[in-house]
C-alpha cells in the first residue's frame, strides 16, 4: 500500500447527511475540504428515512427541497392507538409546512453528489479513518485505512451512532440516559403516495405487552413505505424485545389496511439520544450529528439537527483557537433545554405500564384533539428559540426548569467522567 499524503483546511470523516452538509457550507465558506466516508456511495443506512420540515429548512439552503419534494411531500403526521387517532398537519411556522421523505440510499447519495460539485471539496471513499495524531492537543494528522495520511488545519467527525473515530478521540456513551433500539424494512404498497406519515403509539409485543416506543409507516412515493418501529431503552430498564420479531408483528397488524408486500432489507440499530454523549469536542476538532447524539428522543429523528449541526460547526471554524468548551457550550444553547426535557419524559416511558395509563388520555378524546398536535410538533422538532406562542412558551419553560434542578452536568461536555 503506497503512503499518499494531503494536506487541508478541513477533514470530515463521515459523507451522511451531517458530513456531507458540513462540506457544503465549508465550500461556500472558502474552505479546502476532505470529505471522507469508510464506504462507497451509494449505500445504506438504518432509519426512517423521514425529512421534517426542519430538515427541508436546511435542504433548501443547500438547493436540494424541490428536488425531494417534487417526488413525495408529507402534510403531517396521522396518530393512532389507545382507541383514537388524530390528524396533526405541519404547523406552518418557522420551517413551513413541508416535509418529505426519502429512503437514505437515495438521499446520501444525492447530498454526496452536490458536495462533489464543489471545487473545493475533494472526496475518499471506501477508507476508514483510523488512526489519530496529536501535536500540542491538536490533531495534526489523521490516517485512513488505504494508507492516505491527511493534515488538516480543523476536523470535523461525522461517522454517525457508534462513532468509531470519536472513540478514538475519547467521545463516551453514556447508556444511563435514555437510548433507542429500531428495526425497519421496506414494504410495497399502493398508497406509496400517501400525503401523511402514519405513527402508531401503541405499539405491542406478540404477547400483548405495550412497549416504549412507536411503529411508524412513511411513504416513500417510489411504491414502497418505510415501515418499522423503534422503542426506549436505558441501562435500569432495558427493553426486552427482538426488535425484529416486534417489526414483523407491527407489519403483520398493519397489512391489511395497507396492501404491504413482503418486508425487504431489514435491518436495526441501536441510537444514542438527546446529546447523551460525552467529550464531542477538542482544540481542532468537533462532534456533529449522530456521532453528537444530536437525535430527539420522543421520535429517533435526527437528520434536521445533523445538518444544522454542520452548518454550526462551520460558522464558528475561525471563531476561536480552542472547541473544547466553545462547541458544547454551543449545543447546550441550541439544543441542552429542549433535550433534557425530551429526555427526561422519555425516560418516564420506560417505566412498565405507563403508556398504558397515558396513551388512552392523549389520543382519545376531549383531549387527544388538543394535545397531540402540539405532541407531533415536538416529535418533529418544530419548536424555535424564536417561537413565541403558549406551547413553545410552555417546552422552554419545562426545559429550564428541569435543566435549572438537574444535578446532571452537560452531557457533551467534557467535563463528564469516562468509564
Amino acid at each position: 500500500m503506497q503512503e499518499k499524503r494531503l494536506a487541508t483546511d478541513i477533514l470530515i470523516i463521515g459523507a451522511g447527511p451531517a458530513g456531507s452538509s458540513a462540506a457544503l457550507y465549508a465550500a461556500r465558506a472558502g474552505y479546502s475540504t476532505i470529505l471522507v466516508d469508510a464506504l462507497d456511495f451509494p449505500r445504506d443506512k438504518t432509519c426512517g428515512d423521514g425529512l421534517t420540515p426542519r430538515a427541508i429548512t436546511q435542504l433548501k439552503t443547500l438547493g436540494l427541497a424541490e428536488e425531494i419534494l417534487d417526488r413525495y411531500h408529507s402534510k403531517g403526521l396521522k396518530l393512532h392507538g389507545f382507541g383514537g387517532d388524530i390528524t396533526a398537519p405541519w404547523p406552518d411556522g418557522s420551517f413551513g409546512d413541508q416535509g418529505s421523505a426519502m429512503p437514505r440510499r437515495e438521499f446520501d447519495h444525492l447530498l454526496f453528489t452536490k458536495a462533489q460539485t464543489e471545487e473545493a471539496v475533494s472526496t475518499i471513499t471506501g477508507a476508514a479513518a483510523k488512526k489519530v495524531e496529536f501535536s500540542s492537543s491538536r490533531i495534526s494528522q489523521v490516517e485512513l485505512s488505504n494508507g492516505t495520511i491527511i493534515s488538516p488545519r480543523f476536523v470535523i467527525v461525522a461517522d454517525g451512532v457508534r462513532s468509531t473515530f470519536g472513540k478514538l478521540l475519547g467521545r463516551t456513551w453514556h447508556k444511563d440516559n435514555v437510548y433507542g433500539i429500531a428495526a425497519r424494512s421496506y414494504c410495497t404498497t399502493e398508497y406509496s403516495h400517501e400525503q401523511w406519515i402514519h405513527s402508531h403509539l401503541e405499539l405491542t409485543s406478540p404477547d400483548g405487552v405495550t412497549q416504549p416506543g412507536y411503529g411508524w409507516i412513511f411513504p416513500l412515493g417510489n411504491g414502497y413505505a418505510n415501515v418499522g418501529c423503534g422503542a426506549l431503552s436505558t441501562e435500569s430498564r432495558p427493553a426486552q424485545i427482538n426488535t425484529k420479531k416486534l417489526l414483523s408483528h407491527y407489519i403483520s397488524s398493519c397489512e391489511k389496511e395497507w396492501g404491504f408486500g413482503d418486508p425487504e432489507n431489514i435491518a436495526s440499530a441501536l441510537l444514542p439520544m438527546g446529546g447523551s454523549v460525552s467529550n464531542v469536542a477538542g482544540a481542532n476538532w468537533m462532534l456533529i450529528g449522530d456521532a453528537a447524539a444530536l437525535v430527539n428522543p420522543l421520535n429517533g429523528e435526527g437528520i434536521d439537527y445533523g445538518m444544522e449541526s454542520a452548518e454550526y460547526a462551520i460558522g464558528i471554524l475561525d471563531e476561536a483557537k480552542d472547541f473544547t468548551l466553545m462547541w458544547p457550550d454551543l449545543l447546550d444553547q441550541h439544543y441542552g433545554e429542549a433535550f433534557l426535557l425530551a429526555r427526561t419524559a422519555a425516560k418516564l416511558l420506560t417505566y412498565p405500564r405507563l403508556l398504558d395509563y397515558l396513551g388512552p388520555i392523549g389520543l382519545r378524546r376531549p383531549l387527544g384533539p388538543m394535545l397531540m398536535p402540539a405532541a407531533a410538533r415536538l416529535m418533529g422538532n418544530l419548536v424555535t428559540p424564536e417561537d413565541q406562542d403558549l406551547i413553545a412558551r410552555l417546552w422552554r419553560s419545562a426545559g429550564a426548569a428541569i435543566k435549572r434542578y438537574s444535578a446532571a452536568p452537560t452531557l457533551w461536555s467534557s467535563t463528564v467522567p469516562t468509564r
